[in-house]
């Protein structure tokens, strides 16, 4: 436990100090912790070998950052943004999974459908399904678009297909352990919405008269917590889908409550200075670059590429169809292309599974520092040709 307490102290000291200059370099933070964790693991200086107990602080970070993002969906927003937002998200799924499978089975041979090999080039497709707004986000402030129609679209699409690769995890895992077919994987995801429906429906109220009473006191966020971790069990014990489901659908819940900002400040308190560093430096501590090969080198170009083209591919293409501009659509294609904590997550159960090897973390962390400098560079210049 002594040695813990050190490996913890050094991560929350490195990961924050470079989790503070990846802001100021207009990166996300996520960048800094990631790096922390490749400073101290063995790519780096070695100090920190990654454990049970830090994947299971780990573990926490990554419910507690989905439960955050519930907390911070616009459930008005989500509703209104009508069809161009759920097929811009759809499609924005189904191109990256596609093709980044293929890129898989490209350098390492198509495999039979239901085998190890198989699911481990969906897992590596699923990595570039969800995309991570905030960088977006903050470079269309920062250029007074983010209000725009095509503003709106990026965003709530972004929120959408975050929910549709979190399912699309699901079912993967569960076929590729052996838990269930489709059919059954679909249906008992089913019956957890139906279920979270009808539960949050109720947790609502409940929650929203104890916050007339108690209005930002620190019950609030205390209960909304412990509901948020058994919501993560109920949904992985008794429905066979990913605890991040439960967290993430239990935030989505509260987020209409007045006191949700409230909920989300405290929650962050303990995420963002505690577990989350953990769980994005134990990414770096699993990850090895000092051991990439040719090999490795080719794919991740490869892998890279093609996480950037297919969501400006699936995403710009139905822009076009929905009636949006060649460059309007490219703005979305492009505002879709970043990568952050959701594909960290799904490399992260795909590894913990056994289905993807440690040596792919790599490719995904250069996929998030690459796509993260991209896009703001090239949605800054697109605006500027308007």
């Amino acid at each position: 436990m002594a040695v813990f307490f050190k490996d913890f102290g050094l991560i929350l000291i490195i990961c924050k100090l470079l989790g503070i200059i990846s802001k100021k370099l207009n990166f996300p933070s996520t960048v800094g912790y990631i790096v922390g964790g490749l400073l101290l693991g063995p790519t780096c200086l070695n100090l920190i070998q990654s454990s049970d107990t830090l994947s299971l602080f780990g573990e926490i970070g990554v419910v507690l950052i989905m439960f955050s993002t519930g907390l911070e969906t616009d459930l008005k927003d989500l509703i209104k943004t009508g069809p161009v937002a759920f097929f811009v998200a759809l499609i924005g799924v189904l191109v990256p999974l596609i093709l980044g499978t293929l890129v898989y089975f490209g350098f390492y041979g198509f495999a039979a459908v239901g085998t190890k090999a198989f699911y481990s080039g969906l897992f590596i497709g699923l990595v570039l399904t969800a995309t991570s707004v905030s960088i977006t986000v903050s470079t269309l402030k920062e250029l007074g678009k983010i209000s725009t129609s095509v503003g709106t679209t990026i965003v709530s699409a972004a929120v959408i297909d975050d929910v549709m690769g979190i399912i699309a995890l699901c079912v993967v895992q569960s076929l590729a352990t052996g838990k269930g077919s489709i059919g059954s994987v679909l249906i008992k995801t089913a019956l957890f919405f139906l279920f979270a429906v009808v539960i949050g429906f109720v947790f609502n109220h409940v929650m929203q008269i104890l916050d007339q009473r108690y209005e930002h006191t620190q019950r609030i966020p205390i209960i909304a917590l412990a509901c948020c971790f058994i919501n993560a069990y109920i949904a992985e014990t008794y429905f066979g889908i990913s605890d991040l489901v439960g967290a993430y659908i239990t935030g989505i819940t509260l987020c209409t409550i007045t006191d949700a900002s409230y909920i989300d400040r405290k929650v962050d308190i303990s995420a963002y200075m505690l577990f989350a560093p953990v769980f994005f430096a134990n990414i770096g501590l699993q990850t090895n670059l000092s051991s990439f090969n040719s090999n490795m080198l080719l794919f991740t170009i490869a892998f890279v590429a093609i996480a950037l083209l297919a969501k400006i591919i699936g995403c710009g293409s139905v822009g076009l169809i929905s009636h949006h501009s060649f460059k309007d659509s490219l703005i979305i294609g492009v505002g879709m292309m970043t990568r952050g904590e959701v594909a960290l997550i799904v490399a992260q159960k795909g590894l913990s599974s056994g289905l993807i090897d440690a040596q792919y973390l790599s490719s995904v962390v250069i996929l998030i520092i690459v796509s993260s400098l991209i896009t703001p560079i090239a949605l800054k210049q697109l605006y500027k040709e308007n």
